[in-house]
């Protein structure tokens, strides 16, 4: 579970979890993984979704998922037997009702062992925190922290970003559990990474790569400042003359 982040910022670590095997080495270790997994991906903007398989059509996929903001990874399936494997959340609320209501503090559901990736591999991706759209208003840059449950407030500058992975067993039907899986000292090295790079992209101030670009900051509050300065810009030779 994500907070102070939009559903692209998924992609990366899922995409390291069923498709890179320098994360997880069942896909080369294990028999029953080898085979690969495919992934359904939502253009957001169009709501139209594409199957790519890996590794088959590794490239197309990066290709897509790389731009998180517009490509979003929602289900996963094995390919040896299309068994679901993940499935995450999509949902852009600013897309929906045009203008910037919050974040979409997305959800993914992830499967593990007997034939998918263990869970050490899935939570490996998180080790490296890596760069998303969010944080203050939903426009900024920042990277996303690790967390334990007792650690998910939010505050600094509303954030910044956290994850927090809550593991499962199924028994009878059942769900037993949770353990708070990044309730770990193992991944303390990950959230000072996180705070030494948050204090980095802070100096930033409005200036972009901190703020997010013209493409998204047209969903936040931008729009509102935009519109009362509409009828103040003039042509080039108006301002240069002082008209």
């Amino acid at each position: 579970m994500m907070d102070k982040t939009e559903p692209g910022s998924f992609n990366l670590p899922i995409f390291r979890t069923f498709g890179d095997p320098f994360n997880t080495a069942g896909l080369i270790i294990d028999p029953s993984m080898t085979a690969g997994f495919h992934f359904e991906v939502l253009d957001l903007l169009s709501d139209r979704a594409v199957i790519l398989y890996s590794p088959k059509e590794l490239y197309e996929l990066l290709a897509l998922i790389g731009t998180p903001g517009q490509y979003v990874i929602r289900r996963v399936f094995r390919n040896a037997d299309d068994l679901p494997a993940a499935s995450i959340s999509t949902t852009r609320l600013s897309l929906i009702a045009g203008k910037y209501i919050g974040k979409d503090d997305p959800v993914a559901f992830v499967r593990a062992q007997s034939g998918f990736p263990a869970v050490g591999e899935l939570l490996e991706p998180y080790a490296s925190p890596h760069l998303v759209a969010g944080w203050m208003r939903g426009s900024h840059y920042g990277p996303i922290m690790p967390v334990a449950q007792s650690e998910a407030r939010c505050t600094r500058f509303d954030g910044p970003p956290r994850v927090v992975a809550l593991g499962f067993q199924i028994a009878n039907g059942r769900l037993v559990g949770p353990v708070d899986c990044f309730d770990d000292v193992a991944f303390d090295r990950a959230r000072s990474t996180s705070n030494e790079i948050a204090d980095y992209m802070r100096r930033h101030g409005p200036f972009m790569p901190g703020r997010l670009g013209p493409e998204d900051m047209e969903y936040t509050t931008l729009p509102g400042v935009l519109s009362k300065l509409k009828s103040r810009f003039k042509e080039e030779e108006a301002v240069a003359s002082g008209k």
